[in-house]
C-alpha cells in the first residue's frame, strides 16, 4: 500500500491491498477484504466492504457504498464476492452487493461501465461491459445485463429478469419479463416498444442487419403462436442474418426464468420498428 495515497482521515483495515497511484480520500472505510485496482481515486466518505475487488482506473464518489450484505434472506452470512471491473465511475450513493451463499456466490460489473447517482445493484447480478445507469435505477437480485445496456432515469427491473445486449430501458420503466437483444422498453410495467436503432447505430450494426431486425421483431411478436415457437420461424425466415440469429439465440436460451417483454396489445406498429 505504500505507493497510494491515503487521507489522514480515512480507515483502511489491515489485509486491504491498494494500487499503486490510486488515492483514498477523506474518511473513507476500505475493509480488509478489499481489492482495488492501480490509479483508482475514492473521493471521499467512500465504504468499500466485504470480499469487493475494484478494477484500474476506477472514479467513485462520494457516499457510494460497495460490496454489502445481500438484501436476501436467504443468505446465510457465507463467504461471497463483489467484482467490479476496470475504468468504471461510480457516482454518489451507488450502492452494490455481493452475491448470496444460496446462489451464485458473487454479483460481478464488467469494464468501462458508468452508474450514475443512487444507482443500486442487487445480489447475484451479472453485468457485462460498458453500461450505463442514470440515477436511480434499481435492479434486484440475479439480473443479468448485456454489454452496451443503457437504463433511463428511475428505472427498474424485477428480480431474476435478463436484458439482452445493446438494448435500451426508459426512465422510469419498471421491467418484469425478459428484454431481447437491441430491444427498446418503455411504461409502467415496462413493454417491448419497438428496438434501439439508435444505439444499433451507434455501435456500428451494418444496415442490413438493422432492416432484418426491424422485419423480424413484429414477426416474432405478431401473437399468432407463443413466443418461442415464433422464434423457429423467425430464423427460418432470415437465415443469414447474425443479429437475427443472436436474438433467437437469446429467446431460445435455457437461462430465462420469467416471461419476455413484449408489445402491448393492440399497439399497431412498434416504435422504432
Amino acid at each position: 500500500m505504500a505507493e497510494a495515497q491515503i487521507h489522514p482521515t480515512a480507515f483502511v483495515e489491515d489485509g486491504a491491498k491498494l494500487g499503486k497511484g490510486t488515492v483514498i480520500g477523506p474518511f473513507c472505510h476500505i475493509g480488509a477484504e478489499a481489492v482495488i485496482g492501480k490509479n483508482c481515486e475514492l473521493m471521499s466518505h467512500v465504504v468499500v466492504t466485504g470480499a469487493t475487488t475494484i478494477g484500474d482506473n476506477a472514479k467513485i464518489y462520494p457516499h457510494a457504498v460497495l460490496g454489502g450484505d445481500p438484501q436476501n434472506g436467504r443468505h446465510k452470512g457465507g463467504h461471497t464476492t463483489l467484482e467490479i471491473g476496470k475504468n468504471c465511475t461510480i457516482r454518489e450513493g451507488v450502492t452494490m452487493h455481493r452475491g448470496s451463499d444460496n446462489s451464485i456466490g458473487k454479483t460481478v460489473v464488467g469494464d468501462d461501465c458508468m452508474f450514475l447517482a443512487y444507482a443500486h445493484v442487487a445480489h447475484d447480478c451479472i453485468l457485462g461491459n460498458h453500461i450505463t445507469f442514470s440515477n436511480n435505477v434499481m435492479i434486484g437480485g440475479h439480473v443479468v445485463i448485456g454489454d452496451h445496456v443503457i437504463i433511463g432515469g428511475g428505472g427498474a427491473v424485477h428480480q431474476f429478469v435478463r436484458v439482452g445486449h445493446h438494448a435500451f430501458v426508459g426512465g422510469l420503466a419498471a421491467l418484469v419479463g425478459d428484454l431481447i437483444p437491441y430491444g427498446s422498453a418503455i411504461g409502467v410495467h415496462a413493454w417491448l416498444g419497438g428496438l434501439n436503432i439508435i444505439g444499433m447505430k451507434r455501435s456500428g450494426l451494418e444496415r442490413a442487419e438493422i432492416h432484418a431486425l426491424r422485419h423480424a421483431v413484429p414477426m416474432l411478436f405478431d401473437r399468432s403462436k407463443p413466443v418461442r415457437e415464433r422464434a423457429i420461424d423467425v430464423l427460418a425466415a432470415y437465415p443469414k442474418s447474425k443479429a437475427v440469429a443472436d436474438m433467437i439465440s437469446f429467446i431460445q436460451s435455457d437461462d430465462n426464468k420469467r416471461s419476455f417483454c413484449t408489445p402491448k396489445m393492440g399497439s399497431g406498429n412498434m416504435a422504432g420498428v
